[in-house]
């Protein structure tokens, strides 16, 4: 069998696919909640990159991995909180004000890094901390499975638990009920006593909590330092996955994974005689291709949905001619 076919069909080419998928899922969870809320968070990028400094910052000054996993935290939902304060506040435009949150991200955190390190690119001269990974006693017995689920980075199994926490969260909760409330109808939300701006602000610190995790695992799982925006686009990826899977816990889920996929073949591929501007592209470019798919089938049962609409409204107009007709001619 051909050489790379064969590393594909590896348990180790699943496993890397769960490894790179998991700075996907938890933003993307973080995209949906927002999104249900009517407040699309795109600053997703610079709130990853934000906690991803923090993190490895505070394990490093420190020496505590509990007091890093906080302070990232703290400073996902900061940037949350800011991106409410400015959108529901302020009256900015969500979307400038997200585009704004990821320049100062972006900027401050190489201010940071020079600051801390006399670095602007990584902060490879600091010991960081890092998040165990851990075997699970019976998965990795089992031949294939526990090859491909077990001894992970405990970050991914975060992950994964999250999504049935997501279901639970936005489905079985008050607080779920009024995110999606607001999302739907704010008027008709607001006639029953709910603070629109209060939920919207919950569901962005949610939001910016779960692209913390995105973050936090970037340097601190997928490896042990931060360097000058290593994001590299996945908070908007992690949009594209949220929307593809939309805004639903399994959908979001196998979204990531096929993304995951394709960055884990792109790694792949990169022993081959290919350029590497080439395998760059491929998963910026698959995912431009989904998102485009995505677009015609909506657009598409959007168009079915309005020609039956039209029928039935075509059918009611005609049965009440029909009714005034026979009523008048009784008379």
């Amino acid at each position: 069998m051909n050489p790379l076919l064969s590393s594909i069909f590896s348990t180790g080419f699943a496993f890397a696919i769960l490894r790179v998928m998991t700075p996907l899922l938890f933003p993307a969870l973080g995209v949906a909640i927002s999104e249900m809320a009517g407040s699309i968070n795109i600053a997703l990028e610079g709130i990853m990159l934000m906690s991803a400094f923090v993190g490895v910052i505070v394990s490093a000054f420190t020496g505590s991995l509990i007091l890093a996993l906080l302070a990232g935290l703290a400073a996902g939902i900061l940037m949350g909180a800011l991106l409410g304060y400015f959108h529901l506040k302020m009256k900015a435009d969500i979307i400038l004000a997200a585009i704004a949150l990821g320049m100062f991200a972006s900027g401050m955190t190489i201010f940071l890094l020079y600051l801390f390190t006399g670095d602007k690119g990584s902060t490879s001269s600091l010991q960081s901390l890092v998040f165990p990974s851990i075997e699970i006693p019976l998965l990795k017995s089992i031949p294939i499975l526990g090859a491909i689920f077990s001894g992970h980075n405990i970050l991914t199994y975060v992950a994964l638990i999250f999504v049935p926490m997501f279901y639970v969260l936005m489905f079985k909760t008050p607080l779920g009920l009024r995110i999606r409330a607001v999302g739907q109808n704010p008027h008709a939300a607001e006639s029953v006593g709910i603070n629109v701006d209060r939920i919207k602000l919950y569901a962005l610190m949610l939001s910016g909590f779960f692209g913390a995790f995105g973050g936090l695992y970037l340097s601190m799982g997928y490896v042990s330092w931060f360097s000058r925006d290593m994001t590299a686009g996945r908070g908007f990826i992690a949009i594209a996955a949220a929307t593809l899977g939309g805004n639903m816990p399994l959908g979001i889920l196998l979204s990531s994974l096929l993304f995951g996929f394709v960055n884990s073949f792109a790694i792949y591929i990169a022993s081959l005689n290919v350029p590497s501007e080439l395998i760059q592209m491929i998963p910026y470019l698959v995912t431009l291709i989904a998102l485009a798919v995505f677009a015609i089938r909506a657009q598409m049962v959007k168009n079915k949905i309005g020609d039956i609409q039209e029928h039935f409204d075509e059918d009611a107009v005609n049965a009440v001619v029909k009714d005034v007709m026979k009523a008048g001619g009784e008379s």
